[in-house]
């Protein structure tokens, strides 16, 4: 290449000192300049460093540097007894999330709802579930949070609404009205519906208009219709809806299954795959072309113009499409890292979901994070609202204990991109025991239970994968003591509590400093340090130990700084050889243990054992 030494040296002291558009610019200045007296003409060589200085530079923005914590209002904390969580529960427990270190909280749908889909059918946008409290309360949680520096951010649905919303009951009344184009109705083909999609929650996705020989298309549950994006004037109406929370103080959205808003307006068949002659509706959003010009007219309207953080829920990107996402320009601020969850999915459903394998589970993540290094930084879960318990999901059963838990926390928090911790996450909530499937309440689960009985398992057999993977393993209410109904009601919860808040419980840790909670806080604390959260936000990422069977480590590093992660998810000790001389151990998940720097650059890792060290940079 023709780049010499000292124009290499010119990029590498802009990436180490600031990364602020003004010194990008005065950088290729310099660069400019010097194309005029040096060997450094070549328009195809200066090309290639343009793209290489456009993919390391990350221009600083609110929200790189902060740790975010989800919210589902409905299982948090209810104040007033009716079983259901609240506005005011959530209120009451800022100081908390403070202490915790969290800087953004993501609530759930809190919108008004019939809850079909617990709250991700909304009737009405502007309005607040009565069940959650008042938008009066819902104005003093913004107030609240902001004293403490913390942000609120909301889900946003608008893929689709809810059947009891104004404008699908519009349609309904008039199909070849002005509210139907909100809408997507078409004629049934033969006597049949449009095409073969099946929904997300199993069933056909078209469902019956009474009284015509039109159907409405429903991705979800047949009490979600989806919302027409083509249609400029329902953009314009959403776009209206958008702003007016941001105005009132929101710092941004989740934005819930947009990737679906792109429809193949001919609705063709898909070759079935499965039994009851349909095909999966995400094979139409996979190969329909388009939607990043609806996700850009989004972006341009609403988000940009506030500098709202917004996390995309982003299944089914194409080939190339990453930097558009969440590039300097792109779509959203940061997408899900769904790259482990998907590890777990079965062919047909559930019931033959293969268990996570730990060297997939570990390439999955390590792909995930060279690739999007250069280009934004994702947002990293364990677990969400639909996503069973990330320690029973992702630990083997040796290792479902409090060292386990606190490993698989550190190598979650410490990637880079942006930590999601789950409500209950910080105390190593798990997966509950469920003893029949009138015990559930969710909508996918019950469909899942079907699919598994269908296919010939037994009771038994398809509980047992429910058990697995189901839902509302998340959405049991968070367990504050060991009071009755872990203290989250004085009355009936609205879905059973884990019958193991007696053990696991936010209470009894809080005052045990070698508590699952209190590592999370030393944690946290770790990662927004003054002293390593450069390194934490903006340090690249680079895997280590990589065959080694068990162990999953890796780099963060800058041009000052090296921290070295390791965890043994092994059940045998496991001797490393360090590459690098141990500066200082950062942290540990092993009280019992008072760790020396090591000698003659090996370290021994027991099982279910991490270590954070910071590594001389030589």
């Amino acid at each position: 290449m023709l780049y010499n030494n000292t124009i290499l040296q010119d990029v590498r002291l802009f990436f180490s000192y600031n990364s602020s558009i003004i010194h990008f610019l005065l950088c290729l200045n310099v660069i400019l300049a010097k194309q005029h007296t040096e060997d450094y003409n070549n328009r195809k060589e200066f090309t290639k460093l343009i793209s290489y200085i456009k993919g390391k530079i990350m221009i600083k923005k609110w929200w790189h540097d902060k740790v975010a914590y989800q919210i589902y209002p409905k299982s948090f904390l209810d104040t007033n007894g009716d079983g259901i969580g609240d506005l005011r529960g959530i209120i009451s427990k800022l100081d908390y999330l403070k202490k915790l270190g969290i800087d953004i909280i993501w609530l759930s749908p809190i919108y008004k709802s019939p809850f079909v889909d617990q709250g991700y059918d909304i009737s009405d946008y502007y309005a607040i579930a009565e069940e959650f409290g008042t938008m009066e309360e819902f104005d003093e949680l913004l107030a609240e949070a902001k004293k403490r520096d913390m942000y609120i951010i909301m889900d946003l649905v608008i893929n689709h609404c809810s059947d009891q919303h104004e404008w699908f009951q519009k349609a309904l009344a008039d199909p070849d009205g002005e509210y139907a184009d909100y809408f997507y109705f078409r004629k049934g083909r033969n006597g049949n519906p449009p095409s073969n999609l099946r929904s997300y929650f199993g069933g056909s996705c078209w469902e019956p208009v009474p009284g015509t020989d039109k159907y409405y298309l429903h991705m979800f549950a047949k009490e979600q219709p989806d919302l027409n994006w083509e249609n400029p004037l329902l953009r314009e109406k959403l776009y209206e809806m958008i702003n007016w929370w941001l105005e009132k103080g929101l710092a941004g959205f989740r934005i819930d299954a947009i990737i679906n808003i792109k429809k193949d307006l001919d609705f063709p068949d898909f070759k079935p795959d499965g039994p009851d002659g349909l095909a999966g509706c995400w094979k139409m959003v996979d190969e329909v072309d388009g939607v990043g010009e609806l996700l850009e007219d989004l972006k341009k309207h609403t988000f940009q113009k506030y500098e709202a953080f917004t996390v995309g829920e982003v299944f089914n990107m194409k080939e190339g499409e990453l930097d558009a996402f969440i590039g300097e320009n792109g779509h959203f601020s940061t997408i899900f890292d769904f790259s482990a969850h998907i590890l777990s999915d079965g062919e047909h459903g559930w019931y033959d979901a293969p268990p996570v394998d730990f060297k997939e589970w570990r390439k999955a993540i390590t792909d995930s994070q060279l690739r999007v290094q250069n280009c934004g930084l994702e947002a990293n879960i364990i677990e969400n609202h639909d996503e069973p318990r990330g320690v029973s999901r992702f630990l083997p059963d040796y290792a479902q204990n409090p060292a386990g838990t606190k490993m698989l926390g550190t190598i979650s928090v410490l990637l880079r991109g942006i930590p999601f911790i789950y409500q209950g996450q910080e105390i190593g909530m798990q997966n509950a025991v469920w003893n029949t499937v009138d015990e559930y309440n969710d909508i996918s689960t019950i469909d899942q239970y079907h699919t598994a009985r269908d296919a010939g398992l037994t009771d038994k057999e398809a509980l047992e994968a429910c058990s697995r993977l189901s839902r509302d393993n998340a959405r049991t209410p968070m367990q504050w003591n060991t009071q009755e109904n872990a203290g989250f009601t004085t009355g009936t919860p609205w879905l059973k509590v884990n019958d193991n808040y007696t053990e696991i419980n936010m209470e009894t840790q809080d005052t045990d400093p070698d508590s699952v909670l209190n590592y999370y806080r030393k944690l946290i604390a770790l990662r927004k340090s003054s002293a390593y959260k450069e390194v934490f936000a903006y340090g690249e990422f680079l895997p280590v130990y990589q065959n080694t069977s068990s162990v999953m480590a890796y780099y963060r590093k800058t041009e000052n700084q090296r921290i070295l992660i390791t965890a043994n998810f092994g059940k045998e000790a496991v001797s490393l050889t360090l590459e690098y001389p141990v500066k200082q151990i950062l942290l540990s998940n092993m009280a019992s243990a008072e760790h020396s720097l090591p000698a003659n650059d090996i370290i021994t890792l027991n099982s279910c054992e991490v270590l954070v060290f910071e590594l001389e940079t030589l």
